[in-house]
């Protein structure tokens, strides 16, 4: 069962996931973290910048892998998963922007791009802490309802919801790319420690699917069942559907602090 971690807002959870980051690198000065872009983990970052001013810890052997990327964006747009990675979590808290990566989203490398990125994160010893968010059609990534749980990192396309989701990133609906390059749901699960964030009524519906099942391809984020360390931090929003609320909020209020999530 995945721990379910009820908070008051986006910023109170950003500071619990950051707090846990920061334990991990102290503990792990070459920690691997799976990075997510979009709104959800903005708070995460924040507050891990806030945390590092503060109390300056050495993240220079840190590494990172992106959930994404967009197929066929020129390098450099303002759009693509590199460079939203870049201003929101690699300038932001000093990483070697080296030690980063984005899948592959060059037309002419789709070929291999997918088990190139693979091989890397194998290489690295695998991802440590996955940061998720979770799309109204209980998404992960870019893996839409239907993936298989068996997934690995390769090209998909895009549903048009998605790509009307993602339009106001861009200056039009069509500028919006057909194609990404997404991690899969079996990569995903890979990781060591996945911790879904999800804020606003707007996820609620796709949060009681993924917490409380059935376990479906239909509802992507179900497969944290499948997983033995998932925490999910939400909102009293997001949580609003969830049936064993009041039992989430008791196990997490009689937790021993020193688990931390």
């Amino acid at each position: 069962m995945a721990e379910v971690v009820v908070v008051g807002g986006a910023s109170e959870g950003g500071d619990l996931v950051a707090r846990a980051i920061r334990d991990l690198i102290a503990s792990r000065p070459d920690a691997v973290l799976g990075l997510a872009t979009g709104s959800t983990p903005l708070p995460v970052y924040a507050s891990l910048a806030v945390s590092l001013r503060e109390d300056p810890l050495d993240v220079s052997r840190v590494r990172g892998f992106s959930l994404d990327e967009y197929v066929g964006l020129p390098e450099g747009h303002p759009e693509s998963y590199r460079s939203v990675i870049t201003r929101d979590v690699v300038e932001l808290l000093g990483l070697a922007p080296d030690n980063v990566l984005v899948p592959n989203g060059d037309p002419g490398a789709l070929q291999t791009a997918g088990e190139d990125y693979e091989r890397a994160i194998l290489a690295a010893g695998g991802v440590d802490l996955q940061i998720l968010g979770i799309g109204r059609t209980g998404h992960l990534g870019f893996n839409e309802p239907g993936s298989s749980f068996a997934s690995m990192t390769r090209v998909k396309t895009l549903t048009p919801e998605t790509r009307r989701d993602n339009a106001r990133f861009f200056d039009s609906p069509s500028d919006v790319p057909v194609h990404c390059i997404t991690q899969g749901l079996g990569t995903i699960l890979r990781a060591r420690h996945l911790v879904l964030l999800a804020c606003g009524e707007e996820k609620a519906e796709a949060v009681a699917a993924a917490v409380e099942g059935p376990l479906t391809a239909q509802r992507p984020g179900s497969i944290i069942a499948l997983h033995p360390h998932v925490t999910v931090v939400v909102d009293e929003a997001a949580a609003s559907r969830l049936d064993n609320l009041a039992y989430y909020r008791y196990a997490y209020a009689n937790k021993p602090r020193w688990q931390g999530i």
